[in-house]
């Protein structure tokens, strides 16, 4: 990298601050949850955002959206929707200059920058899948056709923990094709009492875009370049093997343990690992990142026995188990 590209780089980079300056004069709180996302838009990946109703999960990623100046589009998932309905669906129209009649592709709502699923667990399965190829290849087959999704493109999904009845939880394989899986909590008290103050007056703020989809792109080629040590990669690959069962060195994991987070886990942690670097204006990537991250990467990549579940036991406290094992 040349000096006319590292000070190109570094002018992008230090406007994250000012990015998520942005997103919080509309987000009170849920700082974590936000960098997560961020992280999750600078390593190219998608995330799956969980909370009970009201925390602001839609706006949120609105918010985040017109900060960038990128195109945003919102799928209510409902049990009647169909895969054509988020795909897209061919439709019959006159060709002026034959006369005929000819089928165009009429791009459905997943031709976007920034897709929010929300609840996504509303929807059957043949729904849900009609999104795995978008996620993974970045493209949509339709009759026989490829249509690429526009870049950068990111899916954020949404889901309830409660109310599970009539749901359709989502298969592991789907969730294994979401980089992150964040879950977000109440606000503090103070926070909550600044929600109340600031949105419920006539005042409304007023957001300016910081980055360009082609920044977005930029950085995150930035990202892939970020140093790592061959030490740090060699502690995740060993974080990764310890959360499954049969080879773990930790009896709890072998307790209470399943089946533990695959090749893509470790990938995962250390292209976010540089995201969270970069996000953070730093150009190599240090211990404290992979820890922050392990809990969102690994959360949905791990499964639990019978006996766990009885007793209460989460995939949480096994990363908690791990991160104090592995060394």
């Amino acid at each position: 990298m040349d000096s006319t590209d590292l000070t190109h780089y570094k002018a992008l980079v230090a406007k994250l601050p000012l990015l998520r300056k942005e997103i919080g004069k509309v987000i009170i709180g849920q700082q974590e949850a936000i960098s997560e996302v961020l992280i999750s838009l600078l390593a190219g990946g998608h995330c799956l955002l969980e909370g009970v109703p009201g925390l602001a999960k839609t706006l949120m990623v609105k918010t985040m959206s017109d900060a960038l100046a990128m195109r945003f589009k919102r799928i209510q998932f409902t049990p009647d929707l169909m895969p054509g309905d988020i795909v897209g669906t061919e439709i019959l129209e006159d060709d002026h200059e034959t006369g005929h009649k000819v089928f165009v592709f009429n791009r459905g709502p997943l031709f976007a920058n920034v897709v929010l699923a929300d609840e996504i667990n509303r929807t059957p399965p043949k729904t849900q899948a009609a999104m795995l190829e978008a996620m993974q290849e970045y493209k949509v087959t339709y009759g026989g056709n490829d249509y690429e999704l526009p870049k950068p493109f990111l899916i954020i999904a949404t889901q309830n923990p409660i109310e599970q009845a009539g749901t359709y939880p989502l298969p592991e394989a789907q969730l294994d094709r979401f980089l992150l899986y964040i879950k977000l909590s109440y606000p503090s008290e103070r926070e909550e009492l600044d929600v109340l103050k600031s949105t419920t007056g006539t005042s409304r703020p007023n957001l300016q875009t910081i980055l360009s989809d082609q920044d977005i792109i930029q950085l995150q080629k930035l990202t892939r370049e970020v140093h790592i040590s061959d030490e740090l990669i060699e502690y995740i690959n060993r974080l990764v093997r310890a959360s499954r069962p049969a080879d773990s060195p930790s009896a709890f994991v072998k307790q209470w343990g399943e089946w533990g987070a695959g090749p893509r886990a470790g990938q995962a942690l250390v292209l976010c690992a540089k995201a969270r670097a970069v996000l953070n204006e730093r150009f190599s990537v240090i211990p404290d990142d992979i820890q922050a991250l392990a809990y969102p990467i690994l959360r949905h990549r791990i499964a639990l026995n019978f006996r766990a579940e009885a007793e209460g036991i989460t995939t949480d406290q096994v990363i908690k188990e791990l991160l104090t094992t592995v060394k």
